[in-house]
């Protein structure tokens, strides 16, 4: 890019703070805005999962927590979003189309899962396999993680009873 296109670039798009709010280069505005635009995408989400209702086809793996633990971790690794994962949790939850067991096992499978952003992370990070720093991060938010699912998936039940009182 050549100086002059450069500097009418920059003009442009980093423009002295404007008496007006609301203009598109406003980073305080598009900050908002994203978060906004957020709040919409992953409620639209949510009423989509509640308006799926029962899966028969999937009654085998819907009713077994360990099952579910599973996919929670794989659905959150592909989808890099722990939010997404959980809002579609709760979503089936309230369709009545996921027992409250099998979705808190799958929270917590949405747990571990996220973890995964901090390996990629490290990945790019690094050139490679994480070094350092790093990797001492990725290890422990990974292990914390693995020590509270083992630590709570034998206690699925009882955690689900619970947590249907309110």
């Amino acid at each position: 890019m050549e100086k002059k296109d450069r500097q009418l670039y920059d003009s442009w798009k980093y423009k002295k703070w404007s008496k007006n709010f609301m203009e598109f280069n406003n980073p305080i505005f598009q900050v908002l805005l994203g978060l906004v635009v957020f709040y919409i995408g992953l409620k639209m989400f949510s009423g989509g999962m509640k308006s799926m209702g029962k899966l028969e086809h999937l009654e085998y793996f819907i009713h077994n927590p360990y099952w579910m633990f599973l996919g929670g971790i794989v659905c959150t690794l592909l989808w890099q979003s722990s939010s997404l994962s959980t809002t579609a949790i709760v979503g089936l939850v309230a369709s009545g189309a996921l027992p409250l067991p099998s979705a808190v096992a799958a929270v917590l499978g949405a747990n571990i899962g996220t973890t995964g952003t901090i390996w990629l992370a490290g990945f790019m990070v690094s050139d490679g396999i994480p070094m350092g720093t790093t990797r001492h991060i990725a290890i422990v938010h990974t292990g914390v993680n693995i020590l509270m699912a083992i630590g709570l998936l034998p206690f699925i039940q009882p955690i689900a009873k619970y947590v249907s009182r309110f």
